[in-house]
């Protein structure tokens, strides 16, 4: 019998998250501060003279923007070894980077104003921009949402299930 989906992946996640310490805390909130205030700057959700917005943000902008930052704080953190020291980490599987840097692209796309994405500006025109593009951001922010988190708990559940093993006990045996 196959272990529900809850039991595989979200319970060792959760016990990855507990097993953070200062250090990794610490990292997740300067990284999802800096990435709130960098997105939040360019798509003009924090208002600023040095970006412009041609149609104002939508009420759920602001809450895939927050939890963008938030999530992509807590994954960059998931990189950073609990105690100082060398890392001596072996590569990684490059799926969850890839996972959580295309949830990254995809949720800036989906808060961003939709003529001033040069992308769709260009392929669509602005009136195509209007009429294709911006339907298609919430969808945009789901899914980006969904491959941060999917990054995430990834990251967090290999944080127990494959931990590392410490420098003592690589000394030691």
């Amino acid at each position: 019998m196959r272990p529900d989906p809850a039991h595989r992946y979200l319970r060792p996640a959760l016990a990855g998250l507990r097993s953070w310490g200062p250090r990794q805390v610490l990292v997740a909130v300067l990284a999802g501060a800096g990435l709130a205030v960098l997105l939040g700057l360019a798509t003009v959700l924090i208002p600023n003279p040095v970006f412009g917005r041609d149609i104002p943000p939508v009420w759920w902008n602001y809450p895939v923007w927050l939890l963008t930052a938030g999530l992509s704080g807590m994954l960059v953190a998931t990189y950073v070894r609990a105690t100082a020291g060398r890392s001596g980490q072996p590569p990684e599987d490059q799926r969850q980077s890839r996972y959580g840097l295309a949830g990254g692209v995809l949720a800036w796309f989906a808060v961003g104003c939709p003529v001033c994405n040069k992308i769709a500006l260009l392929a669509l025109g602005y009136s195509g921009a209007i009429t294709w593009f911006a339907p298609l951001q919430p969808f945009l922010g789901v899914l980006g949402l969904a491959l941060i988190t999917v990054a995430l708990v990834w990251r967090l559940r290999g944080q127990v299930v494959c931990p590392q093993p410490s420098r003592v006990a690589a000394v030691a045996g």
